[in-house]
């Protein structure tokens, strides 16, 4: 196939290798077997959404759909999916000129006043083609008035007349819209997937190229065809016409996979400098600060998934780097070291693209990163100190690897921070913790024989009451009055607290409510939201009562009879009588009647 026009106008990979028909689309079966199915028993909608993220093929896929309902050879005249011929309509309609298959960009029409044109035009059968089909891109940008404009018209379309919407945010589409249309998520292209379909093109169009260099198109792609295909489009003009994984690397402004495992086996090992060695090195020839660390998170999550699903180390799409050292690496370091590793990197990350000094923040993240290879947990070195073991620290060392096993080392400083995370002491009584040289190179943390002096017991919270009186005693009445109305208790165990909140509840009273216990209380409380109802909020038990007792009091036939005495009376309060020198919480205290009946206060208009 030529790559020219017959004016000598270049075309792009993205437009000449567009899909022609439901074949041509990779990555989209689900779709295409639902609407094989629909179209072979007739049940063909009136209207289709389809949503996904740039480049997967949506307006595409929307032409297609509209050759298949206008699709007429001299053998078939209806609506198909197998368009293996090319029909009366198909060329036009896939070059976008068809008289009766209509495209608008809703970006540039977001007004009534065009969705009052489609309108006032599907009274009228198509010129030529079986269905008027109306396409609509980026529908999301229409405003509130143009979407209740085409309410109506959506719901009961003329039977000549189809609608199909594309998006790639679903969620700025009304409900009402949604409701009206069958949805289809067109789904992002697999690296794999997409490094078969460069490798395809790159077979048409006789150019020279490696899987190296496809793996990398393929995911900087992030699983759009057309982002893929314009930056194989750039690496072959960059090589004029010879793609190599080198030049690609530094087009993308991208490390060599190899020596990104490199940097991690660095990192994991503890060898500080050779990591900032590396690191500058990669720096000095392009590399961008951000691209290695998402590319070490990218390998550190690859390590993740091959410790439990090892069949991923045969993606295509790794390199032979990736597959045999990402195996070696999932069977060396625990789940606690990827995991932390993991989470540091995403934290680094940010910093890094905040920073006005990016080099420095990620040579910083590094550095954190090698030290915090071979530590423990601070539960694991608190628990080692409990049983009676003790901690070994290696010396630092700048000039080679340490052991990045996830073991049983710790450094000073991280013997500081369990040190300062124990209770405080006595000097006469209380246990004390020491740091004793035992050899050369080697730290003892040794645990002291005497118990530690138990800390203060934990404040009791057994309901919604006790945390109320826990805000009442801190003085916090703001949030003691979100709690009384907003928080609906579904159960409570020491340390955990599950609740249901009502609509109007504030977005942080979970974190809040969290952080307050763990303050008052002394102990460490989870809580979270369930999705059972709960009881009632404690304003709600309150009016609830107060309601209860207003009607017992307007049943009491004494009441009524003095109701009947005073026209316009009413009950505006009622007090319980209790014994002298106590008051009932919840309801309103007052002097104590006579007798033990309820007391009904009445004011007259």
């Amino acid at each position: 196939m030529d790559t020219k026009t017959p004016d000598s106008a270049y075309r792009v990979l993205a437009r000449k290798y567009r899909p022609q028909n439901f074949d041509d689309l990779i990555g989209q079966e689900p779709m295409v077997r639902t609407l094989t199915n629909a179209f072979e028993t007739g049940r063909v909608a009136q209207a289709w959404m389809l949503t996904g993220v740039r480049g997967v093929g949506k307006t595409t896929t929307a032409r297609i759909l509209a050759r298949a309902l206008n699709y007429k050879t001299a053998d078939i005249d209806k609506p198909t999916i197998d368009l293996t011929f090319p029909g009366e309509h198909c060329q036009a309609i896939m070059e976008g000129r068809h008289v009766d298959v209509i495209e608008m960009d809703a970006a540039s029409h977001t007004g009534i006043d065009d969705i009052r044109e489609i309108i006032e035009q599907v009274r009228y059968r198509p010129v030529s083609a079986r269905y008027k089909v109306y396409i609509i891109d980026e529908v999301h940008m229409l405003s509130n008035q143009a979407f209740n404009g085409l309410l109506k018209t959506l719901e009961e379309p003329p039977p000549h007349v189809k609608f199909i919407f594309a998006t790639t945010e679903i969620r700025k589409v009304p409900i009402t819209v949604l409701s009206r249309c069958q949805r289809f998520d067109l789904r992002r292209i697999d690296t794999s997937v997409l490094t078969r379909h460069l490798k395809k093109i790159a077979d048409l169009e006789a150019i020279t190229v490696d899987d190296a260099s496809l793996a990398m198109i393929a995911r900087a792609g992030e699983g759009s065809v057309r982002d893929s295909l314009s930056i194989f489009d750039q690496a072959i003009a960059h090589g004029a016409g010879t793609v190599e994984a080198e030049a690609v690397r530094s087009m993308l402004g991208l490390a060599d996979r190899a020596r990104i495992i490199d940097l991690f086996e660095m990192l994991m090992g503890g060898d500080v400098a050779s990591a900032l060695r590396e690191f500058r090195a990669q720096y000095d020839v392009g590399a961008d600060p951000s691209i290695v660390l998402a590319d070490l998170a990218d390998f550190n999550h690859l390590v993740t998934r091959i410790r439990f699903t090892p069949d991923v180390a045969g993606d295509i799409s790794l390199s032979e780097d990736e597959r045999i050292r990402g195996r070696d690496f999932a069977e060396r370091l625990s789940i606690r070291v990827l995991s932390r590793t993991w989470q540091m990197l995403l934290k680094g990350i940010a910093e890094v693209d905040s920073s006005s000094r990016p080099v420095q923040a990620a040579e910083m993240l590094l550095i954190r990163l090698a030290h915090a290879a071979d530590l423990p947990t601070l539960d694991e070195a608190l628990k080692s100190i409990e049983d009676g073991g003790s901690i070994a620290t290696p010396a630092p060392r700048s000039d080679g690897p340490r052991p990045g096993n996830g073991g049983t080392t710790m450094t000073r400083a991280a013997a500081d921070a369990v040190a300062s995370s124990r209770p405080a002491v006595t000097s006469n009584g209380g246990a004390t913790m020491r740091l004793v040289e035992s050899a050369p190179h080697a730290e003892q943390i040794v645990p002291p024989v005497p118990a530690v002096e138990e800390a203060p017991p934990a404040v009791p919270v057994g309901s919604i009451e006790d945390i109320i009186s826990l805000a009442d005693k801190q003085r916090d009445m703001q949030f003691k009055i979100m709690v009384k109305n907003c928080v609906r208790m579904v159960s409570i165990k020491p340390g955990r607290l599950e609740i249901n909140l009502t609509e109007n509840a504030p977005k942080t009273l979970l974190t809040d409510l969290s952080q307050k216990l763990s303050d008052w209380t002394g102990m460490r409380w989870m809580v979270s939201l369930s999705r059972e109802q709960g009881a009632a909020t404690v304003s709600e038990s309150e009016t609830a009562k107060r309601d209860s007792l207003l009607s017992d009091a307007r049943a009491d036939p004494d009441v009524a009879a003095i109701l009947s005495k005073f026209p316009g009376a009413k009950i505006i309060n009622v007090r319980i009588a209790v014994p002298a020198g106590q008051v009932d919480g919840d309801m309103t205290s007052g002097p104590v009647p006579d007798d033990d009946t309820l007391a009904p206060a009445e004011e007259d208009d």
